[in-house]
């Protein structure tokens, strides 16, 4: 099978989607993961456009990849002016990037509506543009805009588009999908037929499709199978209006199931790691049902779901999850079975008989009625199972906790929380002071504990999330808290449910900790620092 070449534009086309912006230096953290992911050519953005690209450009310039190339994006020449005397052209020249990406028009309604351009000038910007930056000795990828809007409008022209850009040395000719309305069968047919045309050239034929039918990744596949070589993209499918083509999922999709080499096996692997710390630089959530790398990728529910899995893997997956670098996880809720709380008790390693499985499931059923999920609150779930099993240790036994909200007349709002509790015979008394009622919470149960559990300093809260359960009571509603927390190592969910959100705040507060200080996870970390130090 043929290899892709991959190209990435999420620092171009992907900055142009919502709620995308990254300084340059967060730029050059994005172009190093993505040489490491293997990708071939990284499309960096217009060198002349603003100072921010100036800046990333310069950076770059002094940058060492392992394996991916720079590309720099720019236009065709403007009408009614030589290539050599445009200044968008002669920068593009000028960088220090070995390849420049050209767009050009192939749709006769943007020549006609948007540069006002006559078809035979349109064939010689693109021409002479290309001539101009081979001359000053780049490689040249010619990104055919709009063009399968234009092979349906006018077949003839956009072939003769494309025909002009290989004429003048193009490396590579991208048929791009801009509007991103077309179907795989109108992309077979297209690339087909510029497959037909120019690959007896050398040429390399590739595709840029934008997902506003949904078909990116589809048309992306489709008009691999038909010839096309090489594939442009974004990672976790970023882009404007609804995104480009996903990176992530053509990815494995290439590779393990269409039999192309892209990425290095070790490369693969790295893909879901990938994928979330560009979500995370970009303040985003990871969309859990994403392909591949989404936290429910390989995430089963259904008793039936994890009793094949249990037996077979494959029964229920199409892919190992190690391959592409996820996990399986076994979710847990009312529809669980025995098997699902026995598989659960396994990964924790708690012992668990049938009896007490049966037990748990009619207890998360009655929890989950009284508003409590489980899904994402692995840590609460397994306090659930070590209680049910004996192997649960309370970390105190509270006497009070009490909080003071106080607005004073300059306008600043203090919090104070007081916390009462025994451990091991001896009654501690601590008050802290924080930002809202869970920080200072946090702070006094940690204060009261440090003496005895100063292990607990490990243990940080990195994620706090607060849902309204029936909204109709309005400030009366039951509200539910999930919170996340790490050890640096691990992490895992808690969650609390009361109609007073302080307090279901406290409870998963305090399981989340309970959950990290538990005999064999504390043994564990003692054993880790041993071993490390």
């Amino acid at each position: 099978m043929a290899r892709i070449e991959l190209y990435d534009t999420t620092l171009r086309d992907g900055m142009q989607g919502e709620g995308m912006s990254l300084s340059a230096h967060e730029k050059l953290r994005v172009a190093h993961t993505l040489d490491e992911l293997g990708i071939d050519l990284i499309e960096a953005g217009f060198p002349s456009s603003n100072p921010k690209e100036l800046e990333l450009f310069e950076l770059l310039s002094r940058e060492h990849f392992k394996h991916a190339q720079i590309a720099a994006f720019g236009m065709t020449r403007r009408r009614d002016v030589r290539a050599q005397d445009d200044p968008a052209l002669q920068v593009l020249a000028d960088c220090f990037a070995p390849v420049c990406t050209l767009v050009g028009k192939t749709w006769s309604l943007h020549l006609d509506k948007v540069v006002k351009v006559d078809r035979a000038e349109n064939l010689r910007m693109i021409a002479e543009s290309i001539s101009f930056l081979l001359g000053a000795g780049k490689r040249v990828t010619y990104d055919a805009e709009h063009f399968f809007d234009g092979f349906v409008d006018d077949r003839e022209y956009s072939l003769a588009c494309v025909r002009a850009a290989a004429q003048a040395g193009a490396e590579t000719i991208t048929l791009c999908d801009t509007n991103g309305g077309t179907l795989p069968d109108g992309i077979t047919e297209a690339v087909d037929a510029v497959v037909r045309e120019l690959g007896p050239t050398g040429v390399r034929i590739g595709i840029h499709c934008h997902d506003d039918a949904g078909c990116a990744v589809a048309n992306s596949l489709a008009a691999v199978a038909v010839g096309a070589t090489h594939v442009q993209g974004t990672q976790n499918g970023y882009g404007e209006r609804c995104g480009n083509a996903n990176l992530t999922t053509l990815i494995p999709n290439l590779q393990l199931k269409a039999g192309h080499e892209c990425v290095s096996d070790e490369q693969l692997q790295a893909l879901t790691r990938s994928s979330h710390f560009l979500d995370e630089l970009l303040n985003f959530n990871p969309n859990p049902n994403q392909p591949y790398v989404g936290r429910n990728a390989f995430a089963h529910k259904g008793g039936m779901h994890v009793a094949g899995v249990s037996a077979d893997p494959s029964t229920f997956e199409h892919i190992d999850p190690e391959v592409v670098g996820n996990d399986r996880a076994v979710l847990v809720s009312e529809l669980s079975g025995k098997g699902t709380i026995h598989a659960r008790a396994q990964e924790a390693g708690i012992e668990l008989d049938d009896a007490a499985a049966t037990r748990l499931i009619e207890r998360v059923k009655e929890r989950e009625h009284a508003g409590y999920h489980y899904e994402a609150a692995d840590g609460s779930f397994e306090l659930l199972m070590r209680r049910e099993s004996g192997d649960y240790r309370p970390l105190f036994t509270l006497e009070s906790w009490r909080v003071i909200a106080e607005q004073r007349a300059d306008g600043r709002v203090e919090t104070e929380a007081t916390i009462k509790l025994w451990v091991e015979g001896e009654r501690y008394i601590f008050t802290a002071e924080g930002n809202g009622p869970v920080s200072a919470l946090d702070r006094a149960l940690r204060g009261a504990l440090a003496r005895v559990y100063p292990e607990l300093d490990t243990i940080k809260l990195v994620n706090f999330k607060v849902r309204i359960l029936d909204g109709a009571k309005a400030s009366d509603a039951i509200t539910r808290v999930l919170l996340d927390s790490s050890d640096g190592e691990h992490e895992w969910g808690a969650t609390g449910v009361s109609t007073n959100v302080i307090e279901a705040s406290w409870e998963a507060l305090v399981e989340s900790l309970e959950l990290g200080m538990q005999p064999g996870r504390r043994a564990a970390r003692a054993g880790e620092a041993r071993a490390s130090s």
